[in-house]
């Protein structure tokens, strides 16, 4: 009876006032975030028609990739934890941070706001395409899933070191830290992959454009890349003793 009462709860929990609260963060902060990112890139093709030729368009990219994601983080952090990526809520719900519902709730929260925000784009946009992630000529598949692993694991990493309440008060820094990281993923990773390190502004951008070639690239990388850190973190460099629920914050109380 113990593990039903215990699969019965983590359930309910998923709909809980807060956790209602949790989804729409993650909704309005990845909508954001997708539209930023995303709009970044339309600009600097408007702007240089030759824009993947032009080291300036993936500066663009990276700065416009820092400062959404430090800005919605620190939007989110005190309500749904500030995910605002699959691959971060893939993490949490393996490390045990979050219930899987809940985490199935995240995922279709942030994958339906980046898919507005695109959507959105297109259509204020007229004459532009949606910019999608593609691989460069010099990248295979699987070495491109490897390479927005390993961006993605160094992400996920500096989250769960943001936000672990041990090593002081969580404030707008953590976030600041965040954002810079994921703006150095993108000019490490740009000119090959994209550097999107976030399976849902991959998918948005994918699902307006009507092509989901080679999406498993955005997906399998990310999501293996965020689960390694985020145990590893857990369990063999800072073991955690408590957790919320909700968020996937890390506590030592």
């Amino acid at each position: 009876m113990a593990p039903s009462f215990t699969v019965t709860s983590r359930f309910h929990e998923s709909f809980t006032r807060s956790a209602l609260r949790s989804y729409l963060a993650e909704f309005i902060s990845t909508f954001f975030y997708v539209l930023i990112v995303v709009a970044s890139g339309m600009s600097s093709r408007k702007l240089m028609p030759d824009a993947s030729l032009n080291p300036t368009s993936l500066v663009v990219g990276a700065i416009a990739n820092a400062f959404a994601l430090s800005s919605v983080l620190y939007n989110a952090w005190d309500i749904s934890g500030g995910h605002v990526n699959p691959a971060v809520t893939f993490a949490m719900a393996v490390g045990g941070h979050i219930s899987v519902p809940t985490a199935l709730f995240y995922w279709v929260a942030q994958l339906i706001a980046s898919v507005i925000a695109c959507l959105f784009l297109k259509v204020i946009v007229v004459g532009m395409h949606v910019p999608t992630y593609v691989i460069a000529e010099e990248m295979t598949g699987f070495g491109a899933s490897i390479l927005e692993g390993i961006l993605t694991f160094v992400l996920v990493y500096t989250i769960y070191a943001a936000r672990d309440t041990r090593r002081g008060q969580v404030g707008s820094t953590g976030t600041l830290v965040i954002g810079l990281i994921a703006g150095a993923g993108v000019l490490a990773a740009g000119p090959f992959s994209g550097g999107s390190m976030n399976p849902a502004c991959a998918f948005g951008s994918a699902s307006i454009a009507g092509t989901f070639r080679n999406q498993a690239v955005y997906w399998v990388g990310p999501l293996v890349g965020a689960a390694v850190a985020g145990l590893l973190y857990d369990n063999v460099l800072f073991p955690s003793q408590d957790s919320d629920s909700i968020r996937g914050g890390v506590s030592n109380v």
